[in-house]
């Protein structure tokens, strides 16, 4: 009963289906974007995008520093300059995370542009802070560009029915303080409408619709029918929605929008840093998102708003370029569908005697090993990068140039897959094999269908197909390689392109995610595989070399990786670094988050012993030194505790921009207030991990201090204030960086931080 499902009499067929689907693999993961050279003036050009990109992302800036303010005038004064009603709002933001209360003062940039006879607002939002080392030009100076040029196209165009509203906000970068405000405040967020959020998490890359609002079935109808080349598919929707990260979009899909998520992420290792530039920012990248940004801004511009609403999602993933849609309610019957093709399959493979039903069993048990090994593997490969190249660390597993890792990843899972198939090949036979490999993903097509629907296609369709091609084989067999390449073309048609985003946005940190997305392809591949294989049992000796060969192109393929990825003035390698005055003791130390220091950080720190940083301030394992102190007041604290508040007035007497309270116990409510302002309060559960637990942020601090209040269980409490300022430059015996190093994006480097320590 070891029966394979395609004879070597049709070999050749077969080899060439093997070179069909390879091609089909690569054809699909590729979707770069690339730029038009000259556009009309009616349509969008990322030329004249790149030329407003150069009026304000060419510096660092963060929230309430001086760049963030004259990038906003730039931006007011542009908008104006089109013709649109524009205000700033502004207004003190708050968020909250575990452990952690942030608040800080926002100025929103609001635009409109009144619509002909409007059903509903068309909500654009982007963000214009940056992270505090680099200059955003992509994270998401590109995105406010296009929002700029999309504006002067629609201009050209002639009027949109519907209003046009542009929300570039203010404190993204910080916990989306920006749309908080205009979600909470903003007579514009009360009247609701459609929301289109862009963002860049990279400079390169297509960009990808990665997030919905609920019941995003007309949205995505919208979506499909305007937009050229739509990139993206429903099961990022599902793993966003199921994951802690948020953009704005977040705060205003709650304050009642519909709408969109977009953002291009490849070229990760640029993300907040400063090689965030203009020179590194593919143009490609920023038409793809100002193309897909005007032709949306159009068809929700002129659509009738209130025929938006739907009760239900819609499924949507790419093909060979074509976008594929179907209802939510279609993902458990075709599942189900699935679950009974491959049934069929294996009672018509038992009926044919080319299986036995206990080792069909076994085959689906032992499928788990590859696919459990893969992870493991992927994940100790990782260490092992980092433990070869310790300036890997941080880089989060996004390195300048990961495709040689890429290809190690799926040499190595194809080491894992190879052994575990020629080991059991002759034992439970290639039908069995084939069949129980898609045991697994047809039940997690079942699973996701309840517990994330938008993703079972991952699962589902190769699942379905592959069951489908292993009956068709059965039933005519002259005609088996076709059937069989047919569904292993489905697979390559799909999981590819879904294992490519995966690895963009997790990187090799994370390279289990994308590992379980090869092994699976791989899966759905074995009977295609059976054609470059005799239909005698392989020798030993025979089987050894094929392990061997997948291992040994993984091990060149990652020593090529480390060849390739080398550090230099282009591509260049992380530090973290800061400067941390005790104001309490006069103390001043050098600190460093780096798991082995770089020759320039090993010039200010050399030691473990972190007795001599102030109380509360270290968090997670550092590198320390001594350095001169400067001569500076530290941060002012006043207040009292009353029961179990704590109500304090905070201030900095040298002008920090920012200041952090670190607490020795867990807080919960904790409540903002400017002079002249209403208090914003924050509820927050959890506590901080390897540092205090609570903790309290507050960003463009103003000169006369701002009040702040939280509650702990009773008792005295500690409160370790930090007001920071950025860059290094002033700090004593300070040596700029080489060319090939850049800051980390840990937000505490490359900060004079000078503290004190107050008990209440």
């Amino acid at each position: 009963m070891n029966g394979k499902l395609i004879s070597t009499r049709f070999r050749l067929p077969g080899i060439l289906a093997v070179l069909a689907v390879l091609v089909v693999s690569v054809i699909g993961a590729a979707s770069v974007q690339q730029p038009e050279s000259a556009a009309p003036a009616g349509e969008f050009s990322a030329e004249r995008a790149i030329a407003e990109l150069r009026g304000f992302a060419t510096e660092p800036r963060p929230m309430g520093s001086a760049a963030a303010d004259r990038a906003r005038e730039h931006l007011v004064e542009r908008l104006r300059a089109e013709g649109l009603q524009v205000e700033v709002q502004s207004s003190l933001g708050a968020y909250a995370a575990t452990g952690l209360a942030t608040f800080g003062q926002v100025d929103n940039v609001v635009a409109t542009l009144p619509g002909t006879a409007p059903t509903g607002t068309v909500l654009l939002a982007a963000h214009y802070d940056s992270a505090g080392v680099g200059p955003g030009a992509s994270d998401d100076g590109a995105s406010v560009a296009a929002m700029l040029e999309t504006v002067r196209a629609l201009r050209e165009s002639g009027p949109l029915r519907n209003d046009l509203v542009l929300l570039i906000s203010d404190g993204e970068e910080d916990g989306s303080l920006g749309a908080g405000v205009f979600a909470r405040e903003h007579p514009l967020a009360a009247r609701g409408g459609v929301v289109l959020n862009w963002e860049a998490r990279g400079v390169d890359g297509p960009s990808l619709m990665f997030e919905t609002t609920e019941d995003n079935a007309r949205l995505i109808e919208v979506f499909a029918d305007s937009v050229e080349h739509p990139r993206g598919d429903s099961s990022m929707v599902e793993m966003y929605r199921l994951m802690p990260n948020s953009t704005d979009f977040t705060d205003l899909a709650e304050a009642g929008f519909a709408g969109l998520n977009s953002a291009y992420l490849e070229g990760s290792s640029r993300y907040h840093t400063a090689s965030d530039t203009i020179a590194n920012l593919n143009p490609g990248s920023l038409q793809h998102q100002g193309e897909n940004m005007l032709a949306l801004t159009r068809a929700f511009g002129g659509a009738d708003l209130a025929d938006l609403r739907a009760d239900h999602d819609l499924v949507y993933f790419r093909a060979l370029g074509l976008l594929i849609t179907y209802p939510d309610a279609v993902v458990l019957p075709l599942a189900l569908l699935n679950a009974l093709l491959l049934v069929g399959a294996v009672v018509l493979a038992r009926y044919r005697r080319m299986i036995s039903l206990p080792r069909t069993l076994l085959s689906a048990l032992s499928a788990l090993v590859p696919i459990a090994v893969a992870v493991v593997l992927a994940q100790e490969l990782w260490s092992l990068l980092v433990a070869v190249r310790p300036d890997y660390d941080l880089m989060n597993g996004l390195l300048h140039r990961p495709l040689a890792f890429l290809l190690a990843l799926a040499a190595l899972t194809a080491t894992v897959l190879i052994g575990w198939y020629l080991a059991l090949r002759s034992r439970l036979g290639p039908t069995a094999l084939a069949l129980g490999a898609l045991t697994w993903p047809t039940a997690a097509g079942i699973a996701c269908a309840f517990i994330a629907p938008g993703a079972a296609f991952v699962f589902t369709v190769p699942a379905l197909a592959g069951a489908l091609g292993i009956l068709l084989a059965m039933f005519f067999p002259r005609w088996s390689a076709i059937a069989i390449a047919a569904a292993a073309a489905v697979a390559a048609m799909v999981v590819p392109v879904v294992a490519r985003t995966v690895f963009n946005g997790m990187g090799l940190a994370l390279g289990g995610a994308t590992a379980v997305l090869i092994v699976l392809f791989g899966l759905f591949l074995l009977p295609l595989g059976e054609t470059l294989l005799p239909d005698r049992a392989l020798s030993r000796r025979s089987a050894v070399m094929a392990v061997s060969t997948a291992l040994a192109a993984t091990v060149a393929l990652v020593l090529s990786g480390l060849a390739i990825d080398q550090f230099d003035a282009q591509h260049p390698r992380r530090s973290h670094l800061a400067y941390v005055l005790d104001a309490d003791t006069g103390t001043a130390s050098w600190v460093s988050a780096e798991a082995k220091p770089t020759e320039w950080t090993a010039q200010f720190v050399g030691s473990r012993n972190t007795e001599a940083l102030p109380p509360g301030y270290a968090r997670g394992q550092l590198w320390t030194g001594q350095a001169r102190p400067l001569a500076v007041e530290g941060p002012r604290v006043t207040g009292t505790r009353t029961g179990d508040t704590t109500n304090l007035h905070v201030s900095s007497p040298r002008g920090a921009r920012s200041v952090v309270l670190r607490v020795d116990q867990p807080i919960t409510e904790v409540t903002a207030r400017l002079p002249g302002d209403a208090p914003v309060p924050l509820q927050v559960s959890g506590t901080r991990t390897a540092t205090w637990p609570g903790e309290i942020r507050f960003r463009d601090l103003p000169p006369e201090g701002v009040a702040i209040s939280f509650r702990t269980r009773g008792g005295q409490v500690r409160v370790t204030a930090i007001d920071e300022t950025r860059g290094l430059a002033g700090a004593p015996g300070y040596l700029p960086r080489p060319a090939d190093l850049e800051a980390g994006t840990r937000e505490d480097g490359d900060l004079i931080a000078v503290t004190r320590t107050y008990r209440f």
